[in-house]
């Protein structure tokens, strides 16, 4: 397929552009096609999150949502992270705030606090254990037996994280508007129309949903079952953008989105020109304050160490 040529300049000028600014892209599985391609890792929040606290370079352009920058510019005090699309946020992380999880903890003071990577660096700052999807359980599994478990903001990766682990959660009613409205029917029309197909769907969406899936997993576990499975066909339920990740490294798979209804806007917000323009002009660095990243860091670091 010939390569349009104003993509390719595109492509050319960010190479240029973060060789100057000794920079590293860093893509989420949920990005579009063209910004995964130019990005030097793509990956899900941990994966992220460990290569820019690795990463040697100087600038983090992060091309995914503004929750995960924040997490880069902790972990990374000393580079400088932006994000191509200061618009880029996670309505899940905006559903709980600071000052509600005090109240929170304040109605159970001695339940240990365990929050989702995708909460703001203020949450975080307020919690004593971080995780992603990727290993809720594994963090979960390290509070002490008999303790009260408080799990914000994700009411449905709480709920799995509690099947799994066999603890009870005071969870916080917080949801991803993009993996709830993936329903139990579109897990039967899926098996209708694809019988022989392996289904796996990520730990955001609704507990029928995941119980009715082959495979609940991450979007990197689900990129590492694609490769392991002897399925040939797979139902993806989760963001569509990952679709494009999971057939450019199985090309001999088939891959079918569980519902078009699983998008979302903010993941799409990021584009070449953006990225070339953030390396272009410094735009938008993301910052954390002091204090608030020194608390942060704490929990994050269970996360990164899971």
């Amino acid at each position: 397929m010939p390569v349009n040529p104003q993509i390719q300049r595109l492509k050319d000028d960010i190479a240029l552009w973060k060789e100057r600014r000794n920079a590293v892209i860093l893509g989420h599985n949920y990005q579009i096609p063209v910004v995964q391609d130019i990005s030097d890792f793509t990956g899900d929040s941990l994966g992220l999150s460990r290569r820019a606290a690795e990463t040697d370079a100087d600038v983090i352009v992060f091309c995914g949502v503004h929750f995960m920058a924040e997490t880069a510019a902790i972990l990374s005090p000393k580079k400088t992270v932006l994000i191509p699309d200061r618009q880029a946020g996670c309505p899940m992380a905006d559903m709980i705030t600071a000052g509600q999880l005090r109240e929170l903890k304040a109605e159970y003071p001695d339940a240990v606090v365990v929050c989702y990577v995708n909460s703001s660096a203020q949450v975080k700052a307020e919690s004593d254990l971080c995780c992603t999807s990727a290993n809720a359980a594994e963090v979960v599994g390290t509070i002490p037996a008999g303790r009260q478990i408080i799990f914000v903001p994700d009411k449905y990766l709480g709920a799995w994280t509690a099947r799994q682990t066999g603890r009870e959660m005071i969870l916080w009613d917080g949801y991803c508007p993009t993996h709830a409205c993936i329903t139990a029917e579109d897990v039967r029309r899926a098996r209708r129309e694809h019988p022989d197909a392996l289904v796996m769907v990520h730990p955001e969406c609704p507990i029928d949903v995941c119980t009715m899936a082959d495979v609940v997993d991450s979007t990197s576990g689900m990129c590492r079952v694609a490769r392991e499975t002897d399925a040939e066909q797979i139902v993806v339920g989760t963001e569509k953008g990952l679709i494009h990740r999971l057939k450019t490294e199985n090309p001999d798979k088939e891959f079918f989105h569980i519902s078009p209804a699983a998008t979302c806007p903010n993941m799409k917000l990021n584009s070449l020109e953006k990225v070339l323009w953030s390396l272009q002009e410094m735009q938008h660095e993301v910052t954390v304050p002091a204090e608030v990243a020194r608390r942060a860091s704490r929990s994050l670091q269970s996360m990164v160490d899971a």
